[in-house]
């Protein structure tokens, strides 16, 4: 308990108003101010008082718990999944600790990004915190200080099926802490765990009972994905929004189909968001006041409020699933000491989550193919715009392929929205004959993200295009705030005079909606 004693000595001392890892009920935000607090310094890294005494009650009944009685818990003393029936002698159970790490970081593919590493480093902090999990605070601590230096775990990304949590990829994130697999120091190259012990003075940690399995149990690369996912997508949505207005205004749409009443008596909140959010992007503008020959667009243009609403609502429930799991405790047996009892459970089944990935996943398809549709009726040669947004069609290809483009992503997106909960598979000699695949689940969204935010940047190119266009065929002036995203994607791509190399126009969009929101651009040229 040296360790307890030390650390707990440490906290003590320390008299700021904010730590790094506190009883608080967290939001996403409240999250990620903390991972950015390695830059900013608001948060003192370490535990407050409420978080380092539930942590060592908890260490301490466990610990107790073995020493005095002769019982059987899954985990402490006996093998694992299949094995549960295996008993392990008092004098190897931290061995068996640091087996099970070795033995499950059987991760293969390509590395998880650093960013939701740093996340799921924080996120199996703050589970292990809640004071349930038996774990020394000392073990916590280090989770602290990987995040504090900069050593980020090198985490392969495919291998867990979502059931006792992501044993694999957690596997990879915890076993620097006892000095095997690799690390990257502040984005360097890897290298081997033990260069990070050196070089920042650790010794690699001796794991007590039940330590490696509550590391490795829980859904903190699931909920890693998710909520690093969460902040792309609430981006994404806004430029959907204002996309949508920019080829709408472009394409001489009909702003009635945005009526605050046409949606209030539906009620559903994603949609009156959406019609406003839309109302405001054309606000001012002296093309969409211009009289149309036509009476209806087309549902791409006349159905974003439904369609992009629908998509907001599913995001706002998975934000709150997704907070929800951040405040939880995902692995498994569980300790409760105020009630003298051990329980071995299913906290670490990512079902939740898995639904609510593939959810979004089908959520974000659907942004990125009404896109697409948009895209295509701007080519389409029509409502005093040339073929394909060419100045001379014909000599010109102008934005034709572009279309292609998009439509191949969307047409990729379709194949990954089949969703992973669906699935199954056998483990553990059928011991866990039921597993979620949210990881899977978590995976396929980062990659349908990827593919939405081009085709959006893939229309924008084609809206500036447009307005471009109409404002030399002298259809009107855009919206003022319209004409800040037009100025803004000007200063990068200019408007296509003739046909070019077109693939560096596409990164530059893409870069330019990924980097930026919409509604905090400057309106300065």
């Amino acid at each position: 308990m040296d360790q307890v004693n030390a650390l707990g000595r440490y906290l003590s001392g320390m008299k700021a108003e904010k730590f790094m890892l506190d009883s608080e009920w967290w939001t996403i935000e409240d999250l990620f101010s903390r991972l950015n607090n390695f830059l900013t310094e608001e948060y003192k890294l370490g535990m407050d008082e409420v978080v380092m005494s539930r942590v060592v009650k908890c260490h301490e009944y466990l610990a107790n718990f073995i020493a005095t009685k002769d019982e059987v818990v899954y985990g402490v003393n006996t093998g694992f999944g299949a094995l549960a029936n295996t008993r392990i002698d008092n004098d190897k159970l931290s061995e068996l600790q640091d087996k099970i790490l070795v033995s499950h970081a059987c991760g293969v593919g390509e590395e998880v990004p650093e960013i939701i590493v740093s996340a799921m480093l924080l996120l199996k902090a703050k589970a292990l915190g809640q004071g349930y999990s038996a774990v020394n605070p000392a073990t916590i601590q280090r989770l602290l200080d990987m995040l504090d230096k900069g050593v980020m775990p090198i985490v392969p990304s495919q291998g867990s099926l979502g059931a006792s949590g992501d044993l694999a990829p957690l596997s990879h994130l915890a076993i620097p802490m006892i000095g095997e697999g690799e690390v990257s120091i502040d984005g360097d190259d890897p290298v081997h765990a033990s260069v990070a012990m050196k070089e920042f003075g650790w010794s690699p940690l001796k794991l007590e009972p039940k330590e490696g399995l509550a590391l490795i149990n829980g859904t903190q690369m699931m909920l890693g994905y998710g909520v690093v996912s969460m902040l792309r997508i609430e981006q994404l949505m806004e430029w959907a929004d204002a996309i949508g207005a920019w080829s709408l205004e472009a394409w001489s749409g009909l702003i009635s189909p945005f009526d605050h009443d046409v949606h209030r008596i539906r009620n559903q909140k994603g949609a009156m968001d959406v019609a406003a959010s839309v109302r405001s992007w054309v606000e001012g503008s002296v093309k969409m006041k211009a009289s149309q020959n036509h009476v209806q667009d087309p549902y791409s243009f006349r159905c974003i409020p439904q369609v992009h609403g629908a998509t907001r609502d599913v995001a706002a429930k998975a934000r709150e699933l997704f907070e929800d799991e951040i405040n939880a405790v995902t692995d498994n047996p569980l300790v409760f000491p105020d009630d003298d009892k051990i329980v071995s459970a299913g906290n670490f089944h990512g079902q939740p989550l898995a639904l609510a990935l593939d959810g979004l996943t089908l959520a974000i398809h659907e942004l990125a193919s009404i896109s697409e549709r948009r895209t295509f009726k701007l080519m389409s040669g029509i409502r005093k715009l040339p073929a394909f947004l060419a100045k001379d069609p014909g000599l010109n290809s102008g934005y034709m392929i572009t279309q292609y483009t998009a439509a191949s992503l969307v047409s990729m997106n379709k194949q990954l929205t089949t969703p992973s909960s669906a699935d199954n598979a056998d483990s553990s000699d059928g011991q866990e004959d039921h597993v979620s695949m949210g990881a899977n689940a978590a995976l396929k969204l980062w990659m349908v993200i990827d593919n939405a935010e081009q085709v959006l940047a893939i229309e924008a190119l084609c809206a500036a295009q447009a307005s471009d266009l109409g404002a030399q065929a002298g259809l009107g002036e855009m919206s003022p705030r319209l004409s800040v995203l037009q100025h803004s994607i000007r200063k990068s791509i200019p408007f296509l005079e003739e046909d070019v190399f077109m693939s560096p126009l596409l990164e530059d969009a893409l870069e330019w909606i990924t980097l930026n929101n919409p509604n905090t651009l400057s309106p300065c040229l």
